[in-house]
């Protein structure tokens, strides 16, 4: 589920051969990474093809591809750029279809702001907030699409705070649009791709901003009225960082989740891994000050042995914070989930969640669910050196905790993981397993990838197992106690024959009073009976889209981000090339009766 494993592995090259000479050494050295179902989570080649020659080459400069192509020349470079990209890069001043002058922003006091919707992240939506009810969606019909350009998915869920929608992309660009006409107030240029939910709140006195991380560590505070940045904090200055979890804003500070791609890099033996730790960032909301850093493993990593390939290793490293932080105002707390280790020795804050106080960062107590889960690219292969002795099978913890109150007043923190297994722990109790509840077959890009919803008495968890005979399915549990109140296994996808087509349903769930939505690879959204699990309405989003934007635009996957649902309208993603699934790059919008 990590966002390095969205990279695709570009071998050598030569500008120097004919066409299809080229194509047989991508055939021979690449296309055992960009196919369905590899573990690799490659994007398939068609997915590649979307983006331009200029896009592939700048990731192979100075981005993802960095490393992987280091020894390439740069006649070679642009060789590999121009045989695999076959997209046009749509310049920014060409993409935008501005509000008209003098236009002002609607106002709606409903809201989704961030990734959970709230601080605990729940994903549940009320009543008086979504607009919908089950009744309501067969009335829905497409409002607006928005073309993302330069994009082979769509991968940044949409906040929508004031009348407005703000969102994310591949290429940096950070969008802010009226929520129910499309139009654009401002666009804001990242130094790095943007895949986080953005966060809305009180920045400084009587101004507010738009907060969001990229993909080279930094994060910001943009000016939601203007676009005019307000600052920007360098939160971690590894060679790999990358921001993927939505910030999380409480009172004046700003919690921030560190991740990296490091895992990449270690394809090549002689990469020295691995020396990134994942980490929290508490900032200053006024001024983007680092308030404190709290690392989720408290060693440095040190040199420990040199390979058989003479690479000198380092450990223990990894432990990234993929997801948006949970937080607990009741107890000061802010809760984190880790994903796996990336080199011996192992630690016990990997795979786990850790709870930090959220004014001085020291941490208060961590529960780990699987030990010794060290795992990198080197050990996608036969006999790379790199691969830790301590292997585990990369069962992450991708998706935010959930924090629950139940009646009675004990308090739940609901977690899932790639395991297959979904827990309720114990806040209180140093996260004291209460139970565990198997709901799938669980794999490196199996069991919850990124993220369930919980009303006040079930929790929702999609699955995906991508990688198994039978992916997807929806499963509801009793919060209290983790007893299965029912599971509804995936419907024949749409998208049969389809190359990257399937029914694993990796995207986070979102409920509404009812009702729980879910997003499939395979294209569609379904609503599914929280009563039940009766499937009530599905939307297909698969083909092509006229966009307010102009850009060229089609639906595809679904993964990475939720459902949206505020203020009567309904917002979704659609297109996700890669973990083997279908290229896509809109946003889509509907309205009951379109209106």
């Amino acid at each position: 589920m990590k966002p390095y494993k969205l990279v695709y592995l570009l071998l050598t090259v030569s500008c120097t051969l004919p066409a299809q000479d080229a194509a047989a050494l991508f055939q021979k050295h690449c296309a055992i990474c960009h196919r369905v179902g590899d573990t690799n989570r490659s994007p398939l080649p068609e997915a590649l093809a979307v983006l331009s020659p200029k896009a592939i080459l700048e990731s192979m400069e100075s981005g993802t591809m960095k490393q992987q192509a280091a020894a390439l020349t740069p006649a070679e470079r642009s060789a590999i750029a121009a045989h695999i990209g076959k997209g046009t890069a749509v310049k920014l001043e060409t993409q935008s279809a501005m509000c008209a002058t003098g236009t002002a922003p609607r106002t709606d006091s409903s809201y989704w702001n961030g990734w959970g919707v709230d601080a605990v992240n729940s994903r549940y939506q009320p009543a008086k907030m979504a607009g919908l009810k089950a009744a309501d969606l067969p009335r829905l019909k497409l409002k607006w699409a928005f073309g993302i350009p330069n994009a082979s998915a769509a991968y940044a869920q949409p906040t929508i705070v004031g009348g407005r929608i703000f969102f994310g992309s591949m290429d940096g660009t950070v969008y802010s649009a009226d929520a129910r006409m499309g139009c654009l107030y401002w666009t804001f240029k990242a130094d790095g791709s943007v895949r986080t939910a953005i966060t809305i709140g009180a920045v400084q006195a009587g101004k507010y901003a738009a907060l969001f991380g990229d993909a080279k560590g930094s994060v910001y505070a943009v000016d939601v009225q203007s676009g005019a940045q307000v600052w920007k904090t360098k939160v971690e200055d590894h060679a790999w960082v990358r921001l993927t979890g939505a910030p999380k804003l409480h009172e004046n500070r700003v919690y921030v989740p560190v991740s990296s791609n490091e895992e990449v890099p270690t394809s090549n033996p002689k990469y020295p891994c691995c020396t990134f730790r994942g980490s929290l960032v508490a900032l200053d909301s006024d001024s983007g000050k680092i308030l404190w850093k709290s690392y989720t493993i408290a060693d440095e990593p040190k040199p420990t042995k040199v390979s058989s390939a003479g690479a000198q290793l380092h450990g223990p490293a990894g432990a990234a914070v993929w997801s948006s932080p949970t937080i607990d105002a009741e107890k000061r707390l802010v809760y984190i989930a880790t994903g796996n280790g990336y080199s011996d020795p192992s630690v016990d804050t990997t795979d786990a969640i850790i709870a930090f106080d959220m004014d001085t960062g020291a941490r208060k107590w961590h529960k780990q669910l699987m030990a010794k889960d060290n795992w990198t690219f080197a050990c996608s292969g036969m006999g790379n050196p790199s691969c830790p002795d301590e292997r585990g099978p990369d069962y992450d913890i991708g998706s935010s905790p959930i924090l629950r109150k139940l009646s009675g007043g004990k308090r739940m923190l609901l977690v899932g993981q790639k395991s297959g297994f979904a827990y309720g722990i114990d806040p209180d109790n140093g996260g004291h397993i209460v139970w565990q509840t198997r709901v799938g077959q669980g794999s490196a890009l199996g069991g919850v990838m990124w993220g369930m919803a919980a009303d006040s008495s079930h929790l929702y968890v999609p699955v995906s197992d991508v990688l198994s005979k039978q992916p997807g399915g929806i499963w509801a549990l009793q919060i209290a106690t983790g007893e299965k109140v029912w599971m509804t296994p995936p419907p024949e996808p749409p998208c049969k024959g389809t190359r990257g087509c399937t029914t694993a349903q990796m995207a986070p769930a979102t409920a509404l009073d009812g009702i729980v939505l879910s997003g499939s690879m395979d294209g569609t959204l379904r609503a599914f009976q929280v009563s039940d699990g009766k499937i009530v309405w599905e939307l297909p989003t698969l083909g092509e889209y006229e966009t307010v934007n102009g850009v060229k635009a089609k639906g595809g996957s679904m993964n990475a981000a939720g459902p949206v649902i505020v203020g009567g309208m309904l917002y979704v993603n659609s297109g996700y090339g890669v973990l083997g699934g279908m290229a896509g790059n809109v946003l889509l919008a509907f309205s009951i009766d379109g209106n």
